[in-house]
């Protein structure tokens, strides 16, 4: 018995499909590829856009007085009377009058134009307390530029130059639509060498680099040295999504981590420094805190997220609205406030003077307060609060609790540990070692404000106060502590068997 072998062929149409699918697949595969690479060539692109990077010369009269010491010798070395007889000498020329001789400090950095008729965009650390500044432009020509204003919280600056004709300017894109591993190009004037032109990517977002109360920064892989300062990120569509400021660096130039302004952030700076020559920033009146899986728990929150007020300013906008300390801020103007730095960004960012919700979380429940903002640059220049005058009684009475030995705060103990006669609460004279609040970092001269959101007036307060949270099944208790000047913060400690 014999079988047939037969060759089972697939209909056309299963065929088609077939070629389709892997043609599809090839197709996304050679995409993929493509993306991967990066672009083919910014070359058309950074032609562009590189009339409208200026290099930034500064020049600064500062004191050329020396400070160098006279080296230590041993008595007898032949290399001392050489020294004693120039440092001597040294030492004359100055009782002559040439104590305070000058010298020129020339710096370089980068910038970019934002207004055809002159008005350009830099850092604030590259023309700080220059004397003068020239903005060098790519074709060759030179321009004296005066500063139009300047902030130091986003260290950014607007320059103007006087020019006849249009320049070259480039667009502030939106820095908010760019993701990790979006390709930019960096241009600017690292170690003088005008025009250069780097690429890399978006490594990440959001980066706290603890330079200012408003850090927001891009960071990128693309080359950024010294002298690209205040120089632009730009995206492929060649608008400008960042200001490069920063880089990390343990020799002083790139290894890869760079950081930029975000475009959404220096938008709003530079629209006021245009037009009012200084910030307007929105002023809250809070200290504010980082809610910590304890401080949480203990204030009875479902998460860590918000804002922990620490302290509410006297007479500022948030006072007036009837905020309070311990509240939590979880959203600002229909903004919500998934950490703590983002409040100042979101506050500053809003208009001085607006109205504006602000939903606080309270001993567990949601409250809404209307708030009409201040201005920051008021409240800074404004005077502190008279200090409170009081009289404490003279009696000293100590007690031991969560590891802390405390005291009446009396007249004698304000002057040891120098503490403002606007501090009340419950002097600490000393922490334990091993104690939950010595890795909280509590300190002698520290004073307890409130016990779990209740006042305290003397050691005896904070201990029964403990006993009754202890009581009723607490594992952490919350202090608001004031330093000796008067500024708040809270503290969770551990509650232990002992206390």
């Amino acid at each position: 018995m014999s079988v047939a072998l037969r060759n089972y062929e697939l209909p056309a149409f299963g065929r088609t499909l077939a070629m389709l699918t892997v043609f599809a697949i090839l197709q996304l595969a050679l995409v993929q590829s493509v993306l991967a690479r990066g672009p083919v060539s910014v070359a058309d692109l950074a032609e562009t856009l590189t009339g409208a990077v200026v290099n930034i010369s500064t020049s600064q009269t500062v004191s050329g007085q020396r400070t160098v010491p006279m080296p230590s010798l041993p008595e007898g070395s032949p290399f001392r009377e050489f020294f004693e007889d120039f440092f001597n000498r040294q030492q004359q020329g100055k009782n002559n009058g040439n104590a305070n001789p000058t010298r020129k400090v020339n710096s370089l950095g980068s910038g970019f134009v934002i207004d055809p008729s002159g008005i350009i965009v830099t850092n604030n650390h590259v023309i700080a307390d220059a004397d003068e500044i020239e903005v060098n432009f790519s074709d060759g020509s030179k321009l004296k530029a005066e500063v139009i204003g300047k902030d130091a919280k986003t260290d950014i600056a607007l320059l103007k130059v006087k020019t006849d004709k249009p320049l070259t300017a480039v667009p502030l894109g939106d820095s908010n639509k760019m993701r990790v591993g979006d390709w930019v190009m960096a241009i600017g004037n690292p170690f003088g060498l005008g025009g250069t032109v780097t690429v890399g990517i978006v490594s990440a977002r959001n980066r706290d680099i603890n330079s200012g109360p408003y850090d927001d920064f891009i960071q990128t892989d693309a080359a950024i040295n010294r002298g690209n300062s205040g120089g632009p990120l730009f995206n492929m569509e060649g608008q400008v999504i960042g200001i490069n400021t920063a880089i990390i660096s343990p020799t002083g130039g790139s290894i890869g981590i760079g950081f930029a302004i975000p475009a959404a952030t220096a938008m709003s700076v530079i629209e006021q420094l245009r037009e009012f020559g200084e910030t307007r920033r929105g002023w809250l009146g809070v200290r504010i805190q980082t809610i910590t899986d304890e401080l949480a728990e203990t204030l009875n929150l479902s998460s860590s997220k918000g804002a922990l007020v620490a302290d509410v300013t006297e007479g500022g906008p948030a006072e007036a609205a009837g905020i309070q300390a311990g509240d939590v801020v979880v959203k600002f103007d229909g903004k919500a406030v998934p950490e703590m730095r983002d409040l100042p960004r979101i506050v500053a960012e809003t208009l001085v003077g607006k109205k504006v919700d602000v939903v606080v979380i309270r001993k567990g429940k949601e409250e809404t307060f209307k708030v009409e903002l201040g201005r920051l640059e008021d409240a800074e220049k404004s005077q502190t609060a008279a200090a409170k005058t009081g009289s404490p009684a003279e009696t000293s009475s100590v007690e031991s609790a969560l590891g802390l030995k405390l005291s009446q705060l009396t007249k004698d103990l304000r002057s040891q540990f120098k503490i403002s006669e606007k501090v009340k609460g419950v002097l600490i004279t000393d922490v334990e070692q091993a104690s939950s609040a010595a890795e909280k970092r509590i300190r002698a001269g520290d004073v307890i404000v409130e016990v779990g959101q209740e006042e305290v007036n003397n050691p005896a307060d904070v201990v029964t106060r403990v006993a009754k949270l202890k009581k009723e099944g607490r594992k952490s208790v919350l202090l608001l502590l004031a330093n000796k000047d008067g500024d708040l913060r809270f503290s969770a400690l551990k509650l232990t068997s002992k206390e």
